[in-house]
């Protein structure tokens, strides 16, 4: 078949990689002049198949107003004007109880699961690299309630098989050397040993070759105005280059995916807005050899060969992309705290980036009302983690074929229903 991707961030390339593996005819459209250079371009690098966990979760609606009063909040919200953030954050305040948070954990626990089988995968079939780091993530709690917390998460873990260890303050440095001089400021951590770090741009970047050695053609550089429906599918893709046709169409443009779709139905993915500042090694004694979690600040610390990553925090401001000086300064903060002497203060890059977030966080993968438009958007701040599981799951999907795993419960029609 002749496909379309719409998009070229992580999920985009890897849908077209897949597909293209199957034996289909794949064209990428995308805006920008390049793979990953929107949401994909410096997320917080993580691999985080076990820290799968639902944003909407018990106890969040109480904490997000105690938040709006303190000085570095991991969330803020600031309206946008429109009825639409309104809706989404009723819908995920709805999903904040703990009969709704076990059900979309374990959706994503089993999605990044197989993620993580496909990832392992590709790297065996074509020797992918991109910084990439095995050495697992370590969530630290600053109090001893947090570490208390954790125990549901653990019996999710538990269930779903994915191998972890509780850490006590003297162990942590174990995991991360460099805490021996830091450790004070914490009590405890919980530490998966499978997950994995690397640089998503380069990732993704590296896959794009790949999936242009199967014959996937990718069009930079091309703006798309509107989709087309007639009668009962779509009929095509309007863009600035002119109209685009195929048979089937895979919607993964992150947080654009909603504004583009809302003539066909409502999308509940919304553009939950993050930081990250980028820094090189200034000590390799005093930096992460993996991936940090601050749960306090609600922070990562990833480690790549000759840079330090620091990302986190949200904000439900709408398509704002305005760089604010003090979310900077919160993720400099996190990091001299914890690795004080890692970096150069006078050397940072700042950037921001808007993740594509559903009510539940659960990602929206599988097919729609119309028989040739599927989607493969709204994985929040998991993108790289199930890329390469979305991928394959929606190459399957579109190719009539039967999935690894259950699917049905990802798509789109667990919110018509």
């Amino acid at each position: 078949m002749k496909i379309i991707v719409l998009g070229a961030g992580a999920v985009g390339v890897s849908s077209a990689y897949y597909l293209a593996r199957q034996g289909h005819e794949v064209t990428v459209i995308e805006r920008l002049a390049g793979p990953a250079l929107e949401t994909s371009f410096a997320n917080a690098g993580q691999v985080s198949y076990g820290y799968s966990s639902p944003w909407a979760a018990p106890g969040v609606p109480l904490k997000a107003i105690k938040w709006m009063f303190a000085k570095h909040p991991p969330l803020t919200i600031r309206p946008d004007g429109t009825l639409f953030q309104l809706q989404w954050i009723f819908n995920m305040w709805r999903n904040c109880s703990a009969s709704r948070y076990a059900i979309n954990k374990e959706r994503m626990v089993r999605l990044s699961g197989y993620s993580r089988v496909c990832l392992e995968a590709l790297r065996n079939d074509i020797g992918i690299q991109y910084e990439g780091r095995r050495q697992g993530t370590l969530q630290v709690f600053r109090t001893q309630q947090q570490l208390d917390a954790v125990g549901q998460d653990i019996n999710v873990l538990s269930d779903a098989g994915i191998r972890y260890e509780l850490l006590g303050r003297d162990q942590l440095e174990q995991a991360e050397p460099a805490l021996a001089r830091t450790k004070d400021k914490l009590v405890g951590g919980l530490r998966l040993p499978d997950d994995e770090t690397g640089d998503c741009n380069l990732f993704t970047t590296r896959l794009a070759a790949e999936a242009e050695k199967l014959g996937v053609t990718f069009r930079y550089g091309t703006t798309i105005k509107h989709v087309h429906v007639d009668g009962s599918k779509v009929s095509g893709v309007e863009t600035d280059a002119g109209l685009l046709t195929a048979d089937a169409y895979v919607m993964a443009l992150g947080s654009w995916s909603t504004p583009l779709l809302r003539h066909i139905g409502k999308l509940p993915v919304y553009p939950l807005k993050g930081y990250s500042i980028t820094v090189p090694i200034a000590d390799e004694r005093c930096a992460p050899v993996s991936t940090l979690l601050d749960e306090s600040y609600k922070i990562a610390v990833t480690r790549f060969d000759g840079r330090i990553r620091v990302g986190g925090m949200a904000e439900i401001v709408g398509f704002d992309k305005t760089l604010d000086e003090r979310r900077r300064k919160t993720l400099e903060l996190v990091l001299t705290d914890l690795f004080p002497g890692s970096y150069t203060p006078t050397d940072v890059a700042f950037w921001t980036g808007l993740r594509p977030k559903t009510p539940d966080s659960t990602p929206v993968v599988g097919p729609t009302r119309l028989p040739n438009l599927f989607l493969n958007t709204g994985h929040g701040t998991l993108g790289w983690t199930m890329a390469c599981g979305s991928g394959q799951l929606i190459a399957d999907m579109v190719s009539g074929k039967p999935t690894a795993i259950r699917s049905d419960d990802l798509s789109i029609h667990r919110y018509q229903s």
